[in-house]
């Protein structure tokens, strides 16, 4: 793997961009600006979804940005983009879906985005300002919207930069494998309605608390429909699947740009784009016309150098505006300012604190080492146990034993908001905690690479009918600091399949893989990788019962026994992606 040299490689797209802001100037504007609001986009069933548009104030026809949102065209933010790109010889129109801001027709997320979001791009291809190419760009729910218009497979869509996208509803967010992820009550608030709604009067971790959780709706003053419709579809069924996107994508061949930070909590969205557009798409065209851009960033990406209590450097912050406009230049207007050329991958080493690229995600030169779990004594409980990592296999070795108690959850590091789940947060606190397990490696001897997805093999036992398994990866400082990585989450009852529920037998070994999703950081000479495993992780999910009934309108819960086994028959352990240096 080779680290980005310098600002001096100005003919490479991801150089320029990572060496900071002022690496890469884009182009002086061009044009005056001509500025249309309340522009009517006609839908196939007669709905009309409403519109600003901003054009240059010049004759001729213009490459168009759409831009699809639930959160207001009429922001100032929105706004200032649309003057940028128009005046930068683009079109911008910010389209309001439906149902929210100016459109017509009822919002439910993500039913009508697929439909609506071609006949959006259709209108902008067709009108009589616009060359017929159509680019797409925006994070989030701006970027979910891109997959699910990439899947119509619309002639005049011409290039895409999803930010951190969400993958199939069912797999992150608003669900995680059947388990709730309750920051999706207070985005599903704040969207509720068709203007943004003030959630800050509400105290979001008491309603997260409140059971049963389908009345947290009552808790902000509401009822949510999706809220209410999401918690009584546990598993991944028909409701879902008309809402899925990815497979879908496979037989788009639009160019994409697909964009996140290490920290983004719908992280696994962009990865899995492109992993399945670069090995399962349906044509060469897609699966070529792939690239990847991963920062030291949370949910909202390039937004600074420092990141709760880690600062990743100097050159965490590029010209993300640079960057888009080299792409659509590219793809938009046919400049030959060699974006196909770029590298496919382009990643930042936390750690280190440096970009690297690469030719594919995860890395093909990649060593996975099994971390096996181990413990002595009285186990693995809490930082003062003897839990420890290696990869020597375990022979007979004992059990490690906790008690899960979903009135006193483990607690997940966050604010009780949909803005930012989880950072780069010190866990030295909740490791305090009986009802969590840690297992720690020694201090690696010279600066490694751990660089790629993360999974958890483990073998457990709970006296429950069904209960959860939380995981978490950390970076552990000389000094103490448990920097978290990444964390997953498995749910007992859909351990075999997300279709179908199947209770435990109380007190039966079962084993489980868990998916902490992914990570990549150099941990320096002294630093220690470290795995926690416990039960809840409150408040990012909701809390199992333990009952095997139905979590959404249980009002009480009881008390879990769990045992973990790490032995010859049961060797429970962490996939490690141990990254060596590129020759």
């Amino acid at each position: 793997m080779k680290p980005v040299l310098g600002c001096g490689l100005g003919a490479v797209l991801f150089a320029l961009s990572v060496c900071g802001p002022t690496a890469l100037r884009a182009q002086s504007p061009t044009y005056e600006v001509k500025r249309d609001f309340g522009v009517r986009i006609p839908m196939r069933d007669g709905v009309g979804l409403a519109a600003n548009v901003f054009r240059p104030d010049a004759e001729g026809k213009f490459p168009v940005i759409l831009v699809r949102t639930p959160y207001d065209a009429a922001q100032p933010t929105y706004s200032s983009a649309g003057a940028y790109w128009a005046s930068h010889g683009y079109i911008y129109v910010i389209e309001d879906v439906r149902g929210r801001g100016g459109s017509e027709g009822k919002f439910y997320p993500l039913v009508d985005d697929a439909v609506d979001g071609d006949d959006s791009v259709t209108w902008c291809g067709t009108q009589p300002w616009s060359t017929g190419k159509v680019g797409m760009l925006g994070p989030s729910y701006l970027g979910w919207v891109q997959g699910y218009a990439a899947g119509m497979h619309n002639p005049h869509l011409a290039a895409l930069i999803p930010t951190v996208t969400p993958p199939d509803p069912y797999r992150n967010f608003p669900v995680q494998f059947g388990v709730m992820q309750l920051a999706t009550s207070s985005w599903m608030a704040f969207i509720s309605g068709k203007t943004l709604q003030d959630i800050n009067q509400f105290d979001l971790l008491k309603a997260d608390a409140h059971l049963p959780i389908v009345d947290i709706d009552h808790e902000l003053g509401r009822t949510m429909q999706p809220w209410r419709d999401w918690l009584n579809h546990p598993t991944n069924d028909d409701y879902w699947k008309k809402q899925a996107y990815q497979e879908k994508m496979l037989d788009s061949t639009t160019p994409a740009l697909n964009v996140s930070g290490w920290y983004d909590d719908v992280f696994v969205g962009t990865t899995e784009n492109y992993i399945n557009m670069t090995t399962h798409a349906h044509s060469a065209a897609g699966r070529d016309q792939q690239w990847l851009l991963i920062g030291p960033w949370g949910h909202a990406t390039n937004a600074g150098r420092v990141l709760g209590q880690i600062d990743f450097g100097p050159t965490a912050v590029i010209d993300f505006l640079g960057v888009e406009l080299r792409w659509f230049d590219h793809w938009l207007k046919k400049i030959d300012n060699g974006v196909e050329k770029d590298p496919h991958v382009r990643i930042f080493l936390m750690g280190e604190n440096a970009w690297h690229t690469e030719n594919e995600w995860p890395i093909a030169r990649t060593q996975y080492v099994k971390y096996y779990l181990h413990s002595t004594g009285r186990g693995a409980n809490s930082l003062f146990g003897t839990g420890t990592l290696s990869p020597q296999t375990p022979a007979a070795e004992m059990q490690d034993h906790y008690r899960y108690d979903p009135n006193d959850p483990a607690p997940f590091i966050t604010p009780a908001d949909f803005h930012q789940t989880g950072g780069p947060d010190d866990y030295r606190s909740v490791e305090r905690r009986d009802d969590v397990l840690v297992y720690t490696a020694a201090p690696v001897e010279q600066p490694t690479e751990v660089c790629g997805p993360l999974d958890v093999k483990l073998f457990a036992a709970s006296s429950a009918r069904d209960t959860d398994w939380t995981v978490k990866v950390l970076d552990v400082h000389p000094d103490g600091f448990a920097q978290r990585l990444n964390d997953g989450i498995v749910r007992g009852r859909f351990r075999e399949s997300q279709e179908k529920e199947d209770l435990l037998v109380p007190g039966k070994v079962y084993e489980y893989t868990i998916s902490a999703w992914s990570t990549c950081v150099q941990l320096q000479k002294g630093h220690q990788l470290r795995l926690e495993i416990s039960s809840s992780a409150f408040p990012k999910f909701a809390r199992n019962m333990n009952k095997g009934g139905n979590d959404a309108t249980e009002t009480q819960g009881i008390v879990a026994e769990q045992t973990i086994y790490h032995d010859a028959s049961h060797p429970s352990y962490l996939l490690v992606p141990i990254v060596p240096p590129a020759k």
